[in-house]
């Protein structure tokens, strides 16, 4: 990768690591849910990087076997979880993140297979909560464990209770915890089930509401003068609801109809005046982006020549955002930095490559589908790479996890732990 522009680069990483210590409690050994503490793809604070890699990459802590899918691994604590296709079965397995090693597994039969190419197996990043593990697998099934020895607590058959369809590749959008309910886009479009809320401790339905089919994406929590809210993406709409009743506070149409998805998760942004939202999807789609209050969206800039993804979720830092520009599976793809309230492009790495995003340290990791795993500097003004390696033969497509300075990542056959720690 060329290096577009070099000049210092500390004003910018400290107002970044400062707005994370104010933004994010969890500690450095946390990733328990997608997209890490706080869904934004963003480590905590703590969490610290190596400035460089050996000449072989960073060293393995271990390597295992896993099944089928995309369904990255979550930690917490002194708990891994892994969620795949073994044979007919899905199967959730808790982990030693420093071993690798089994401590309990547990599963359910799956007949699932997907209507367009991909894999068989889940594609929904399991979720650690106040001592529970929810998994949602690619057939609609919502289980709940006890994190500690592996107990099944409860287990709903979504699709089959509200008549959701499986979609092109299978149920995608991790459910979230808010308080104590768990909140999932089951898609039960004819019950007026596409939004489910369900009772973490005993699984049992406390709502239902919209008609909207599911959508790949998965929903974010916002804080709207006190109260907890959750921002979602559907297939075809966006959306804020309370999460206690369901109640829908707003919504604007958002995904287009035919071969498409919607699967790069929302990024919710607190402003001086109040918050700001901006989506991104592929296919024509495009961006909306906008500020928000618990009333209404006010939109302010939309388009599709700034950033279009397919599913890579942006990293908003500041008052811009780093993003994989494009779609895995219609080269080319670009890296961007677009400054959130203008979308204006400050600059484009062109040919990047798709993949995921995740930042940490005063860095990015790129995680390529090519299997090229990269350590980036990035800033408004530019990027520079620090150091490059391909980990994995083959594709990966599976979210990462970045924990305690381990990053966890998985192809169709093997999960590795490397130390990217300094």
């Amino acid at each position: 990768m060329s290096i577009l522009m070099h000049i210092p680069y500390a004003p910018f990483f400290t107002l970044w690591l400062g707005t994370l210590a104010a933004g994010i409690t969890a500690q450095a050994g946390e990733w328990p849910q997608i997209l890490g503490p706080s869904r934004t793809g963003v480590a905590a604070a703590d969490e610290k990087l190596a400035e460089a890699w050996p000449a072989g990459g960073p060293p393995v802590v271990w390597k295992r076997d896993v099944g089928t899918g995309y369904a990255g691994v979550a930690i917490a604590g002194d708990r891994g979880v892994l969620f795949s296709r073994r044979g007919d079965r899905e199967v959730v397995e808790a982990f030693d993140p420093v071993t690798g090693k089994t401590l309990w597994s547990d599963g359910q039969p799956t007949t699932f297979q997907p209507q367009v190419g991909g894999g068989d197996g889940p594609l929904c990043t399991p979720l650690i909560n106040a001592g529970r593990v929810i998994t949602f697998g690619a057939q609609g099934v919502l289980s709940c464990h006890d994190a500690a020895t592996g107990k099944l607590l409860w287990r709903r058959e979504t699709h089959r209770d509200y008549g959701a369809q499986e979609g092109y590749f299978g149920a995608g959008s991790s459910p979230i915890v808010v308080g104590d309910v768990v909140i999932v886009n089951v898609g039960g479009s004819r019950q007026e089930a596409g939004i489910v809320g369900f009772a973490l401790a005993s699984g049992e339905t406390l709502w239902k509401t919209s008609a909207e089919p599911a959508s790949y994406s998965s929903p974010v929590a916002v804080d709207l003068d006190g109260e907890p809210h959750v921002v979602m993406i559907t297939r075809y709409q966006c959306l804020l609801l309370e999460p206690r009743t369901g109640t829908i506070c707003w919504q604007f149409p958002f995904g287009m109809r035919g071969p498409t998805v919607n699967a790069a998760m929302p990024i919710v942004r607190t402003e001086v005046a109040g918050h700001s939202l901006l989506v991104t999807a592929a296919y024509g789609v495009g961006v909306v982006e906008g500020t928000f209050t618990r009333d209404g969206f006010t939109r302010r800039w939309d388009g599709v020549d700034a950033l279009a993804s397919q599913y890579c979720t942006p990293i908003a830092i500041g008052p811009h955002v780093f993003c994989i520009d494009g779609r895995d599976d219609l080269p080319p793809a670009d890296l961007k930095c677009v400054e959130i309230t203008t979308g204006r492009v400050l600059w484009t790495e062109k040919n990047f490559g798709y993949g995921t995003l995740l930042a940490a340290d005063g860095k990015l990791l790129a995680v390529k589908t090519d299997g090229e795993l990269a350590l980036l500097r990035a800033s408004p003004e530019g990027t520079t790479t620090l150091a490059k390696h391909r980990p994995l033969a083959g594709t990966l497509r599976a979210l990462p996890a970045l924990a305690d300075g381990r990053l966890y990542v998985r192809n169709d056959d093997t999960l590795v732990c490397l130390n990217l720690a300094p």
